[in-house]
């Protein structure tokens, strides 16, 4: 039998994370006090129907009964049952966000701003954090995206470092994403917006694929981007960074840019790291043209 505890920010996407996991074959228990842990433990033990897989889902929302989550999972160490902890996490503004667009009071701050109670609930969280098995940031991945990691993560079996990769292609026309740690600037490779056949297509059309790709500039740059990220990586997820965005980056966002962000995105998936990617900019000029004719 085989524990999972799902925990972390209120706000982080743990009731998404419910649906996920029921879909995987997973039984999910959402906001069990943790006192209740040994007792239901031992109903699962004694069942007819034993379940294989088991998801508990306890956050902040049992007020000063989740104090009792570490002692509860002492208990199932006690009755040979193994666990692991699923902590999701998210940026303090990406929160704040999240709660005004549902118009929902953070629980540690019912009256009170919002802030506050996520600050007060970062800092109850840290030991928890601290002994996560998984970490995942969904600061910047859409449902769909936090669904395929969990997948890779608990059905495909495959390695998790601890460090979610986001390659965001974007034009600095329309400003550099702002919560980006590596910024790529790709303006120096040559420009298909002035090749007729291809200044209507985008980097994810091969032609425009092929044409940035022909340019030997454009293979070294590759080439040196991958070996500066070898080597970056693993010291990353050394000093516990949970989440690592890569903004490349050219005039439009268009070409260049989702050419190499797309080649990025399959060199570092095929080495198994956990990588998101997201086209920013790639439709601006084309959403502008129909605004503008309508």
């Amino acid at each position: 039998m085989e524990f999972l505890i799902i925990t972390g920010m209120s706000g982080a996407g743990k009731s998404l994370c419910v649906k996920y996991f029921e879909d995987i074959g997973y039984f999910c228990v959402d906001n069990l006090p943790p006192s209740l842990v040994p007792k239901f433990a031992e109903i699962c033990l004694q069942g007819q129907n034993k379940m294989d897989r088991i998801a508990l889902i306890m956050d902040i929302r049992g007020g000063t009964m989740f104090l009792d989550l570490f002692p509860a999972l002492e208990s199932l160490a006690a009755y040979g049952i193994s666990y692991k902890i699923l902590f999701l996490e998210a940026q303090d503004n990406v929160l704040v966000k999240r709660f005004k667009e549902t118009r929902r009071m953070h629980p540690l701050s019912p009256e009170g701003r919002i802030l506050d109670g996520i600050r007060e609930e970062r800092r109850i969280l840290a030991p928890v954090k601290e002994k996560a098995d998984y970490v995942i940031d969904t600061s910047n991945l859409t449902p769909r995206q936090l669904k395929q990691e969990i997948h890779k993560l608990f059905v495909e079996g495959k390695p998790f470092s601890g460090l979610i990769i986001n390659i965001i292609s974007f034009g600095f026309k329309y400003g550099i994403p702002i919560d980006c740690d590596l910024v790529f600037d790709v303006r120096f490779i040559p420009n298909p917006y002035y090749v007729d056949s291809l200044k209507s297509l985008t980097g994810n059309d091969k032609d425009v694929s092929d044409y940035v790709m022909s340019f030997h500039e454009s293979r070294v740059f590759l080439t040196k981007l991958v070996d500066l990220l070898d080597f970056l990586i693993p010291n990353y997820v050394k000093e516990g960074k949970n989440q690592l965005v890569i903004g490349i980056g050219c005039t439009g966002g268009k070409h260049r840019s989702v050419t190499i962000a797309n080649q990025l995105f399959e060199i570092l998936k095929a080495k198994n790291s956990s990588v998101v990617l997201e086209h920013r900019d790639v439709d601006k000029d084309n959403r502008r043209m129909r605004n503008e004719s309508s």
